[in-house]
């Protein structure tokens, strides 16, 4: 008998459908071959869901995260410099998820600059400067609000250390700029030494935001899993992401108390939304850090094992990564290539 999950399924725009597609074919193949059922309750976000709802969060959607504490979402547009606010932001907020989570690691056969790359990004993810507390002071004057807490930079400096504890990892490092903002990095700060001190087995450094960039451009091998707070983790996150091929293969989580939501981090990219050109790699590594969150590592090791043959016998790629599959060939490679054992 199969174990049912049930999961919403945020398609996202632009390109969001078709590489959600691609994913859900992916899992459920997976799925059918260890005993995993998926039930996906679909709902949009963002443009789509304010033509069709009139909000651009439908109060359907709040409900079935709630109801199923487990999320799959694709890309969603975020207006630059007016329109709605940003519908991450708006969900990490919404359920507290305070954690945004994302590993960088090198696809085999994929050739970079960087080759072995191995790094985690710890991202405080519900304050600093995404609050989203602006203000016109007086004309031509706006000023923005970072708020820091000693609460949530506790909880995310836990988090840091008990997945490093947990997983092995050798050492955390903390980004900030408390030589400059004394009061509200400095607190990121010191909340971060404090709870270093209680696990004396794992490692600890220090650095500045912008020395961070420098050194990791220049070696990022030197680092293991990076711990910072909300804007800097943006930041990081993307510059970490060039390493490996860019946005379009990193996956992302944003992980809470009670519910979790596993994303792309790249955009929606509408020019090429319905052309079959999209690459889906983001999302399914997105949807392999769920399944190990639902305790499904046996399906989840079976689908990054057959992604990885498929990076590595290099024949069925999409354009953006030297090929000239389309992106329902690539999951039907991926798919195909899951029949293959998983090795150890």
């Amino acid at each position: 008998m199969s174990r049912t999950h049930k999961i919403t399924l945020i398609p996202g725009d632009g390109i969001g459908p078709e590489v959600s597609n691609a994913v859900v074919r992916i899992l459920e193949a997976a799925g059918a071959a260890t005993g995993v059922a998926f039930d996906w309750e679909r709902s949009a976000a963002g443009a789509e869901a304010y033509e069709k709802y009139g909000e651009y969060i439908p109060k359907e959607l709040y409900a079935s995260i709630e109801r199923n504490r487990v999320a799959l979402k694709g890309p969603v547009t975020t207006p630059i410099g007016g329109g709605f606010k940003s519908i991450n932001v708006t969900l990490r907020k919404k359920f507290d998820l305070f954690a945004n989570f994302r590993p960088i690691r090198n696809l085999p056969g994929l050739e970079t600059h960087y080759p072995g790359v191995d790094l985690i990004i710890v991202r405080e993810n519900t304050e600093g400067s995404y609050v989203g507390l602006e203000f016109e002071v007086v004309p031509g004057v706006v000023q923005s609000i970072k708020v820091i807490t000693e609460k949530a930079s506790t909880r995310i400096s836990e988090f840091a250390f008990e997945y490093s504890r947990k997983m092995g990892r050798k050492k955390v490092n903390t980004v900030h700029k408390a030589n400059i903002m004394k009061m509200s990095d400095g607190l990121f700060l010191d909340c971060s030494r404090k709870v270093a001190a209680r696990y004396p087995e794992i490692g600890y450094s220090e650095t500045i935001i912008d020395n961070t960039c420098m050194q990791l451009v220049t070696n990022p091998y030197q680092f293991d899993v990076l711990l910072m707070e909300n804007l800097y983790g943006d930041i990081i996150s993307d510059l970490c992401a060039a390493f490996v091929g860019g946005l379009g293969l990193v996956p992302g989580a944003n992980l809470g108390t009670e519910c979790a939501i596993f994303e792309a981090v790249h955009g929606s990219a509408p020019d090429i939304a319905g052309k079959d050109l999209a690459n889906p790699t983001a999302l399914l590594q997105s949807a392999v850090l769920m399944l190990h969150h639902i305790n499904e590592s046996e399906t989840a090791d079976r689908v990054q094992q057959a992604l990885e043959n498929v990076y590595q016998e290099g024949k069925t790629l999409t354009k953006d990564v030297g090929g000239n599959s389309g992106t329902m060939a690539f999951a039907d490679a991926v798919v195909a290539a899951m029949e293959t054992p998983v090795t150890a």
